[in-house]
Order: C-alpha cells, then structure tokens, then sequence
C-alpha cells in the first residue's frame, strides 16, 4: 500500500511539474490516467478512466479569476481509487469532481504564503537580480508540486480503505446510478466546451458529425480522419487565386471564349 502511494504521489507532482515545463498539458487526465494504470498495474482502466475524464474536464478552464477544479489530483486519485477498489470507470466519474473541488479548496488555503514569495521576486525585479527572480518562480512551482503530491498520497495512503469499504455498503441502486452518471458527466463535460466555441459557422460541422455517427454509424476514428480531410480541402480552396491551380484553368477557359 506504501509504494502504490508512493507512485499516486509522484504521479500527481509529475502532473503539476507540467507547469514549470511551459505548459505541455501532461497534466490533463488523459495523459496522467494511463500513467496512474500503469504505475497500479492496470493499464487498460487507466486508458478506460483517461479519456473519460478528459471528457469530464474538457470544458474546465481558466478564465479571468475563475479557477477550475484541480484535475491534475482529481483525475490521479479517481483513477487510482477507481483501479485500487476495481470499481472501474463508474466510481471514478462519480469521485473525479468532489475530489478535484475538495483540492482546490485546500490549495487555496496553502497558497496564503505565495505572496510573500512573490514580493521577494518583484524586490529581485527592482534590483536587477535575474537569479532571485528564477528563484521565486521554481519556489512556487516546487511548492505547488510538493503540496499536490503529498496530498495525493496521504488522501490514497488512508483513503482507499475507506472508498473501499463505503462502496461495500452501498446499495446496488446507487451503484447503478453511478453508471448513469458515467454516461452523462463526459457529455456535460464536452457541452461546457462546445458552448465556448460553437457559432453558426461552426455548428454545421459539428451536427455533419453527429449524422455520422449516428446514421452511417462510422466510428470515432473515422469521423476524425474525415473531418482533417474536410479541412485539408477547405484550406486549399482558401488559397491565393493567384498560386491556386483552378484560377489557372479558369483564366486559360476564359481565353478561348469567342
């Protein structure tokens, strides 16, 4: 139980390391996930889990002084709840939001002292002191990667007996409640997205999908190679006339009329 913790807790300071990194959105549940199954050994719900979550928190961005939820520990611990009780993907698209909520809060609460890390690098700014100004950006980078991770270990270290043990009283009806939930979070979680994004230029394209899918029952993987064509087709006829091949042919028609 120590060492699965152990790699719960690395798992998760791996994921908020991505920030010191640039941004490279190794943090997302889709690539956090499959590293959580393979860390336990269940690579396959790892996958399972990933992908779903990544649904789940598809639309949960920052914005102005919004702050989502913390889905770097909420996708790490539901997976790692979801693989350790063999609950699978239900369990951890019920626990993902509560415990991504949960860490925030607490996150806010140990943040109180980053200010004074950061009056010390606006101290180095004035001074000239490029040194202490990369000194209180990798302070509060390696904060935040210590405080999640050991979060993250502690909440699994003397966690998953409980989980476990409170997924043993339930009754089947909320279990089954929960696999409804399953199918329904992911699909909220992409309708947040999509309310950001879609405009009347683009919601043909997104119900083309759907009839796709639906209809002609062409897989995921099929729309998605249809729709890189779509584009690859939309972008040449977008060109230049000058450079384009077909404003050629239509000039050199134009030439031979009487």
């Amino acid at each position: 139980m120590l060492g699965q913790a152990l790699l719960v807790g690395l798992v998760a300071a791996y994921g908020v390391f991505d920030y010191q990194l640039g941004t490279l959105y190794s943090f997302r549940p889709i690539v956090l996930c499959p590293l959580m199954g393979i860390a336990l050994g269940d690579l396959p719900t790892g996958l399972q889990v990933g992908a779903s979550l990544e649904l789940l928190f598809m639309g949960q961005i920052s914005v102005g002084a919004y702050v989502p939820p913390d889905e770097v520990v909420g996708g790490v611990l539901s997976c790692a709840f979801a693989i350790s009780t063999g609950q699978g993907v239900d369990i951890a698209l019920a626990l993902a939001m509560p415990v991504a909520v949960l860490s925030l809060a607490i996150g806010n609460l140990l943040q109180i002292a980053l200010p004074l890390i950061v009056d010390m690098a606006d101290k180095a700014a004035q001074n000239h002191n490029l040194g202490g100004i990369y000194a209180a950006h990798w302070s509060i980078g390696l904060t935040g990667v210590l405080e999640k991770g050991l979060l993250a270990f502690f909440a699994f270290y003397f966690g998953v007996d409980a989980v476990q043990g409170l997924l043993n009283w339930m009754p089947s009806f909320i279990l089954d409640g929960f696999a409804v939930a399953a199918g329904i979070l992911p699909a909220l979680g992409f309708a947040m997205l999509a309310r950001m994004i879609l405009n009347k230029r683009i919601v043909p394209f997104y119900f083309i999908g759907f009839l796709l899918s639906s209809y002609m029952g062409l897989p995921v993987l099929g729309i998605a190679l249809f729709a890189v064509l779509f584009v690859v087709v939309l972008i040449n006829l977008r060109e230049d006339p000058e450079s384009s091949g077909l404003a050629a042919a239509v000039e050199g028609a134009g030439d031979d009329d009487f």
